[in-house]
Order: structure tokens, then sequence, then C-alpha cells
């Protein structure tokens, strides 16, 4: 096992195309971190450049503490599972799973040893003598799984592992690799678009956008403290609300107004905001978080000045919860960040309504086109500026490189 550092790397192709800028990410030694972000944004260039597969334009890729820019893929000691599992048909499981160490002339008595523990880990011992046609799913994927585990790689490189299985055997496969990981401490670098895969399953989430690095935090912190609209908007499902917003200081605290709404913070809320402070009339972009909403009538004693009025349209009742969407009548925010997260929206203009989707309680009595109050968590609003798109909110420090750490 052995950290993975990328300090400054960036991959252009010889058409000018740069799939990652300068991207500095260190993985410690038994993390479990994952990248993630829409299509074309890098995170499977960033993997390959870890694994060897692709050539590093500029900056260094850092395994173990060996810089492995110009070591080819077969000598950097990473195990690479990949999306389409790259099962060989003809071999059985037992076959496809110690397939790497053969080709290392591993002694067949250790080969069998190293498929045989595999196996049990992976709860394949019942299965080793059949052909991949004959698995599903998941199987074939536990396959992919023990042939990088049988070589005891100093990481695991994984690219989009569980995109092929549906969706109930993905949230099982995500259980499973997340204790396997944990139980075998190999350092491991995910990749997925699903953002639920990245929350559920790593110790820290790397966000990337247009080959950059946006944040990256555990995935409380990416959810609660976003850097920017971009990863406030991408994190998050159903994401977060936005809309223009004017913040204006008041005693015991400030308003934040919106159409004909107008919402309370108080002094603790707005400490959150230094930057604010003193300010008069400032413009914001608002954030409401679905959850940080709840229906006024379970909410007995919520102050009448951090209540939104509205009139429920479409309510998606799903058991647990009720989602609930509305109008209200503010413009939609209109900024690179925003229509790149929503390219398929009006085309991208702003309109002179939003549309908000409310989480509630499903005791709620919410109805379709019905008078609608919302209790909001005026402590949980996130604030952005609408020129740079950076939250408006008060930095943690970032944590140095591991590279650097004593």
């Amino acid at each position: 096992m052995a950290a993975v550092v990328l300090e400054g790397v960036s991959k252009s192709y010889p058409d000018g195309t740069r799939a990652v800028a300068d991207l500095d990410l260190a993985v410690d030694d038994g993390e479990f971190v994952v990248l993630v972000g829409p299509s074309g944004c890098g995170k499977t260039t960033a993997l390959r450049m870890v694994a060897g597969l692709e050539e590093v334009t500029a900056g260094t890729v850092t395994i173990g503490g060996r810089a492995v820019n110009h070591v080819p893929a077969r000598d950097r000691d990473v195990a690479m599972v990949f999306q389409n599992y790259a099962l060989y048909p003809h071999l059985t499981v037992a076959d496809n799973i110690g397939f790497g160490l053969r080709l290392r002339r591993v002694p067949k008595a250790e080969v069998a040893r190293r498929v045989r523990e595999a196996a049990a880990v992976l709860g394949l011992e019942d299965l080793l003598d059949r052909k991949p046609r004959a698995l599903s799913g998941g199987q074939r994927q536990r396959v992919a799984m023990g042939r990088a585990i049988v070589r005891d790689p100093a990481a695991f490189l994984m690219d989009e592992p569980l995109s092929n299985l549906d969706a109930k055997l993905r949230v099982q496969m995500r259980a499973e690799i997340s204790a396997l990981q944990k139980r075998l401490g190999t350092t491991t670098v995910y990749v997925t678009h699903d953002q639920v895969e990245a929350m559920t399953m790593g110790d820290r989430v790397a966000v990337l956008r247009r080959g950059v690095l946006q944040q990256v935090a555990p995935p409380q912190e990416l959810y609660d403290r976003p850097v920017n609209l971009f990863v406030g908007g991408f994190i998050g499902s159903p994401a977060m609300n936005m809309v223009p917003a004017t913040f204006e200081p008041a005693p015991g605290g400030a308003t934040v107004s919106f159409g004909s709404t107008t919402l309370a913070l108080d002094d603790e809320a707005v400490a959150e905001f230094p930057s604010l402070a003193g300010g008069e009339g400032r413009q914001v972009v608002l954030g409401i978080r679905p959850e940080d909403m709840e229906d006024a009538a379970l909410s007995a004693g919520h102050p009448a000045d951090r209540r939104l009025r509205a009139t429920a349209g479409l309510v998606e009742a799903l058991g647990s919860e009720l989602l609930v969407h509305f109008e209200v009548d503010a413009p939609s925010v209109d900024t690179e960040d925003t229509r790149e997260l929503a390219p398929e929206a009006d085309g991208g203009r702003p309109s002179a309504s939003s549309t908000f989707v409310a989480r509630l309680s499903p005791r709620s009595r919410a109805a379709e086109d019905h008078p609608l109050e919302l209790a909001v968590d005026t402590g949980r609003l996130h604030l952005f500026d609408p020129g740079s798109g950076s939250s408006l909110r008060a930095a943690i420090p970032a944590a140095p490189l591991a590279a650097d750490r004593p």
C-alpha cells in the first residue's frame, strides 16, 4: 500500500484539447478517494495517468514516494478495475482471477492459494469452475475485483466499475466494495459520474469540472460547504435550489430577499459569511437545499419571518418523503456554472420565475394546486457571489498534500 500524489498534473492532446489542468491531489495510504464530475470533466484521464495508460503532459505522479511518470504501467504496482470487467470469456473464474499472476510466472501453488483466498473474501468459492457467461453482473464484477485483489497492489484504480449494473445491484455492490476496501486497507482511487456513489463510498470526494479540480473534501463537508455554485449545484439530489437575492443587514442579523419573499437570518447564521458584514444591498445567489424546508404545519413555533409561501405544483410521494415542486416569483440564476449544470433548461436563458423543490416529511398534507407554507432553516442557507460563483461562506483551511505532511 502507498500514497498516490498528483502535483501540477496536466494532460493536453495534439489538437490543443486540455483534458486535465494543474491537478493537485494527494490520496493517503489506505484512503478511498472518489473523482466525480460530469462527462468529459477529465476524471478518467486523471485515473489513466496514474495507471500509466496516458502520458502526463506536465507535473508529477508519485506512488509510494516514487515518481512514476516514465515507469511503464506494468511496473507501477497498481491494479485497475474497468467498467466492462474485461474478463476472458473462455477462462473459468479461477483462471480469470489468477491470470495476472500466471503472466508474472508466480508458482502454481501460490497462484492457487491466492485465488482461493480472494474467492473466499468475495464469496466466489462455489463459482470458481464457471465461465463468465454463466455469471450475473454482480458476480462478474466480483471476479474483476478478485483479479485485482490477488495482486496485492499498492493501489486500486477503479473506473466506473458499477455503471453496467442495475440500480438495486449497484446499491449492493457499493456497500460490498466499501467494506472490502476497509478490510484490505488498500489505497483506492475511484472514478464515477454518479454523485450518490461518490458521497456514500469515499473518505474524500474530489469534484472536477472541465479538467480543473473544484473542491476535495469529506462527503459531508462537500455537501454542507460547497466552495462555489458548480459544486453546490452538482452535489445533491434533488439539486440545490438557487435564485438571485439581495442581502441586507438588519437588527439582530440580516435578511435575504428574492421576489416577494424575505427570510430573516440571525447573528449566528450571518457570522458564517464574514465578507458580508456591514454590507448594504449586496446582490448574492441564494442556495436552499430541498431538505432545509419543511411543511410549516409540522413546525410549530417556527418564526413567521423564516417562512416561504407558494402554491404546490407537482407532489411526488416516495413513501419515506414527499418531493414538492413549486414556483417562486424570482428569475432563475443565469451564470456559466448554472448553464453547465442544466444545459438543457430553457436554452440557458433566465426566466421570470424559478422552480424550487422541497423535501418534506411524508406526514405533510401538501397537495397539488393548494397553498403551501414552508418553514425554512435559515441557519443552513448558502450564499454565493453572482460574479465569480464563489461561496461567500468562511473557508475551511485546506489540508496539505500528503507528501508535505510530517
